[in-house]
């Protein structure tokens, strides 16, 4: 159980990976059931607030286009925002956290996000809008960025279960946003400023514990020294070596192969179904079917992988479950639909296991923050011009062979840096 004091030696990989030289503020005796269990409850309530600012948003975008008298371009352009904002935003993670902790860092990005999701469904031009959606998006990358930092910080010994946990919290998040934004908002009266408000509710719940974890790291900061300076030297020092680790770019390319792949199915798959015969009820039902398939496996998944040496035949296996799904989707889309979309659920699962791997290819705490910001920055990057780039090619040639060649030729080099990320070994040996 998570709130034991006392635990088995866990696997090789777990002992590795915990953090040298930025062990968690070791809570008093009294307080450790108390002190696990707010870490947990922090951990999931963060989680399903990483995804509904962008899945509430595509539900009611037509909406906010007519609301708002955006033209088509600029609401294309909010489509690509999101990754954009992780990938520039993420990289102020590893300074901030060295400047405020880790904890601090995550308490802030839930009040970004709580403030760019109540501004923004009130806002009366595009430009306003924008940039509350950029606030909250500010808060949801360096929150990405440590999460897995906070798992390795505080759970060493437990980084595939809590993995799971909060990666398991996250697409739930992301699923229930997506099916109950259009509801609520029709319950609301049909206001779509007050469907996307309602998002800010659930954000400012994710404040209060870890509002109550600042304040006991400040408590418990009031009667400790001496750490805090090394661990800011450790970390500058490690800064500039992490651009020369093979598996931090094979990571990270990886991380965003995959993001690639879950951004295209996530605003096509629909489509390519409606283009089969499919209706239009049915292909909504399909794309929810992917989406939920990474709820239970989000869980599975981390905890599998902190048990392998060496994570290739996890990231194989993902990857053959992806090529046959994009087989399908070319050879018979409408026959075979809801094996398809089961196939490329558990292919984007790699997601997860990306997250499990950040924790797993660095020893040290600080290297964990670089590790987690150099692979999800570089990762959301290479995302961004995957999904216009399958726009242009449908537009071009008329129908979805050319696409569907492209997502399936794209996981091959998925597979191969999966596979080369997965080796045992962390970016400290390569340093």
């Amino acid at each position: 159980m998570l709130d034991e004091t006392t635990t088995p030696l866990p696997p090789r990989e777990d002992v590795a990976s915990a953090p040298a030289d930025s062990p968690a503020p070791a809570p008093s005796p009294g307080r450790t059931v108390w002190l696990t269990r707010l870490l947990v409850v922090g951990l999931v309530l963060a989680a399903v607030n990483l995804r509904p600012a962008i899945t509430s948003l595509g539900a009611l975008l037509e909406d906010v286009r007519d609301g708002l008298h955006m033209s088509g371009s600029v609401a294309g352009v909010l489509t690509s925002v999101p990754a954009l904002c992780f990938a520039v935003f993420g990289v102020t993670a590893p300074r901030l956290a060295r400047r405020f902790g880790p904890g601090a860092v995550v308490c802030a990005g839930m009040v970004a996000i709580t403030a760019g999701l109540l501004i923004r469904p009130f806002t009366n031009g595009t430009a306003a809008f924008l940039a509350a959606s950029a606030l909250a998006l500010m808060g949801i990358a360096v929150s990405n960025v440590l999460m897995p930092v906070i798992v390795k910080r505080y759970f060493p010994d437990r980084v595939g279960t809590m993995t799971g946990l909060y990666s398991m919290s996250l697409s739930a998040g992301t699923a229930v946003a997506a099916a109950a934004t259009v509801p609520m908002t029709g319950a609301l009266g049909g206001s779509w400023r007050l469907g996307l408000g309602l998002w800010a509710v659930v954000a400012a719940v994710a404040v209060l514990p870890w509002a109550a974890l600042l304040v006991r790291d400040r408590r418990s900061a009031a009667t400790t020294t001496g750490g805090g300076e090394g661990e800011r030297t450790s970390a500058r020092a490690s800064a500039p070596r992490i651009a020369r680790s093979r598996t931090a770019w094979a990571l990270g390319t990886f991380f965003g192969l995959q993001a690639t792949g879950a951004y295209i199915t996530m605003g096509w798959m629909p489509q390519i179904f409606r283009d089969a015969g499919v209706s239009a009820g049915t292909a909504g039902l399909l794309l929810a079917v992917t989406m939920v398939m990474g709820v239970p496996l989000a869980f599975v998944i981390p905890r599998l992988a902190t048990r392998m040496r060496n994570q290739g035949p996890i990231v194989v296996a993902l990857g053959a479950c992806g090529l046959t799904g994009y087989a399908g989707l070319y050879l018979a889309p409408a026959a075979g639909a809801w094996v398809w979309a089961l196939l490329l659920g558990i292919s984007n699962c790699a997601f997860p296991l990306a997250l499990t791997m950040i924790g797993m290819r660095a020893r040290t705490g600080p290297g964990v923050v670089r590790l987690s910001a150099f692979a999800q920055s570089t990762g959301y990057l290479i995302s961004i011009p995957g999904p216009l780039l399958v726009g242009v090619l449908y537009q071009h040639s008329g129908g979805w062979e050319l696409p569907i060649a492209l997502m399936a030729g794209l996981m091959v080099p998925q597979i191969v840096l999966g596979v080369v990320a997965g080796r045992d070994r962390t970016i400290e040996d390569e340093c």
